[in-house]
C-alpha cells in the first residue's frame, strides 16, 4: 500500500503544523486507523489506551488527538493538566455509543452482585460506572481474573465479550454493542479473500464476529497483530480483519512482507474524518478543547487503574481509594487489587 507523492499544498501545511506544534508544547498522536498521512505526521502512533499513557509521559502541555471522541477523553482522564484537541469534534464512535452511563447504571441495579468490565472504547461517563476497565489484548486475562463466584457484566462489545467468553470458559452479561466496521466483515468475504490469496495467514481483531473468528490463523488486538506479523518469516504473507488503516502501519514496519485488506468495507468513517489541515487549525484555534467533570474522571481513572494495576502497570495518577475497595473483592490471586 504506498501513498501518493506529497503535493505542495501538503508539504505547507505539514511545515506550519511543525510550526505550530513547537509555539504549543503539544504531541500529536495518531490512532492505527488514521489515514497514511496522519499516522506519518503524528509523534506516536498505536491504539487508543497505549498512546493515552504515553501522552502522560511527555512533557507536552497539549496533546492533540488524532482519533475518535472518547480516545481524546482517555488522554484528558490520565492527563487532566494537560490540553487535550480532538481536530475534528464530530469523530465519534458507535461503539462507545452503544451504551450510556444511565444504562449502565440500571444494569447494575438488575445485577447487583456483577463485576462491571467496561472496553476502554467507552465514553469517559462510561467508565466512571465501571469496576475495571479493558483492552482488546487484555480483556481475555481481565475476564479469567475475576473470581467464578462474581457474574460479569461486559460493556459495550458483544463480539469482544462473547470471545473473552468462550476463551475463558466463563458465561459473560453481554452487552447488545458492536463496531459495525469489525461486524460487516462476514464469512463469505473471508473465504473470498482466503481463495484469492491461498497462502496468506488470515490475522483478525476480536471485535469480529464470532462466526468470522472461527475462519482466522491468529486473533488479536492491533498491537497484538502488529507483533505476530513481526514474528513471521520474511515473504509470510497476510489477509487483515480490522480497519484497513492499520496495514499503512504493517506496511511501514514489515516491508518484507505482504497485506492484504480482508474486506474493502473495512473502513471506518469516523476514524478518516481528521485531515492535516484540520491539525493545523485545531493548533492555530486551539480547538476542540476535550474536557471531563472531574467526579467523573476521577472515577473513570479508578477504571483504568485498576486494570494498570492487574497488568502490572499505574497511570501517573492516584486511584480512587473506594473503587480500589469495591474492586479487590471481585479478584482472584496473588495480584488482585
Amino acid at each position: 500500500m504506498k501513498n501518493p507523492p506529497q503535493d505542495a499544498a501538503a508539504k505547507e501545511i505539514l511545515q506550519q503544523i511543525a510550526v505550530l506544534k513547537k509555539e504549543r508544547e503539544a504531541v500529536i498522536l495518531a490512532h492505527n486507523y488514521q489515514s497514511p498521512e496522519i499516522q506519518d505526521l503524528a509523534d506516536f502512533t498505536g491504539d487508543s489506551l497505549e498512546l493515552s499513557r504515553i501522552a502522560a509521559k511527555t512533557s507536552a502541555k497539549v496533546i492533540v488527538f488524532c482519533g475518535v471522541r472518547f480516545m481524546a477523553e482517555t488522554a484528558f482522564i490520565l492527563s487532566p493538566e494537560k490540553t487535550v484537541l480532538l481536530p475534528v469534534l464530530e469523530a465519534g464512535c458507535t461503539l462507545a455509543d452503544y451504551a450510556t452511563a444511565e444504562q449502565v447504571r440500571e444494569m447494575k441495579k438488575k445485577h447487583p452482585d456483577a463485576i462491571v468490565v467496561t472496553y476502554v472504547n467507552s465514553s469517559a461517563e462510561v467508565k466512571a460506572e465501571t469496576d475495571i476497565c479493558c483492552t482488546s489484548a487484555n480483556a481475555v486475562e481481565i475476564v479469567r481474573s475475576i473470581n467464578r463466584d462474581r457474574p460479569i457484566l461486559f460493556v459495550p462489545d458483544y463480539n469482544l465479550g462473547h470471545y473473552a467468553a468462550k476463551v475463558t470458559g466463563r458465561d459473560l452479561i453481554l452487552w447488545d454493542g458492536c463496531c459495525p466496521t469489525h461486524a460487516l466483515l462476514s464469512t463469505f468475504a473471508v473465504a473470498k479473500a482466503k481463495k484469492k490469496w491461498p497462502k496468506a495467514q488470515v490475522i483478525m481483531h476480536p471485535e469480529c464476529k464470532a462466526e468470522a473468528l472461527e475462519l482466522a490463523d491468529y486473533v488479536g488486538s492491533t498491537s497484538g497483530m502488529l507483533k505476530y506479523v513481526k514474528s513471521q518469516p520474511t515473504g509470510t504473507s497476510f489477509i487483515v480483519g480490522t480497519e484497513a488503516g492499520l496495514l499503512h502501519r504493517m506496511q511501514k514496519e514489515n516491508p518484507d512482507k505482504v497485506f492484504y485488506v480482508a474486506s474493502e468495507y473495512l473502513i471506518c468513517p469516523m476514524m478518516k474524518m481528521i485531515t492535516l489541515k484540520d491539525v493545523k487549525t485545531s493548533l492555530e484555534k486551539m480547538q476542540h478543547v476535550i474536557t471531563v467533570e472531574e467526579d467523573i474522571r476521577a472515577r473513570a481513572q479508578a477504571a483504568v487503574d485498576a486494570m494498570l494495576r492487574y497488568t502490572g502497570t499505574v497511570s501517573k495518577q492516584p486511584p480512587s481509594s473506594v473503587a480500589e475497595t469495591e474492586f479487590s473483592i471481585g479478584m482472584e490471586g496473588k495480584d488482585a487489587v
